[in-house]
């Protein structure tokens, strides 16, 4: 018998956006302050996120197990943006920054 138990590390789901808030774009990580950072300092120029200066944090869920949050971002990725904002809202109602709850 399988026994499903709490895992033992932390995955993340995330969704972030520029300034302007007219792009987003969804991720997985297992450490999201880094991979925040990493995102900020564009690390690969020719990267989505890095063309459209996205680094801000608008949404994130927790997982323990990479194989449910792989599929999460498989699952949001597929959405169209007004379904992600109304995801977004029912944990970011202002759409605020929060990359600071990493830092």
């Amino acid at each position: 018998m399988i026994e499903f138990q709490e895992g033992y590390h932390t995955y993340y789901v995330y969704i972030l956006t520029n300034k302007a808030k007219t792009v987003l774009y969804t991720g997985v990580t297992n450490n999201l302050k880094n991979r925040l950072q990493q995102h900020k300092d564009s690390l690969n120029p020719n990267s989505f996120t890095a063309k459209y200066n996205v680094h801000f944090l608008l949404y994130f869920e927790k997982f323990t197990w990479i194989q449910l949050a792989i599929a999460r971002e498989k699952e949001i990725k597929g959405w169209k943006k007004d379904k992600k904002i109304i995801l977004i809202k029912t944990i970011n109602p202002e759409l605020n920054f929060l990359n600071n709850l990493f830092e």
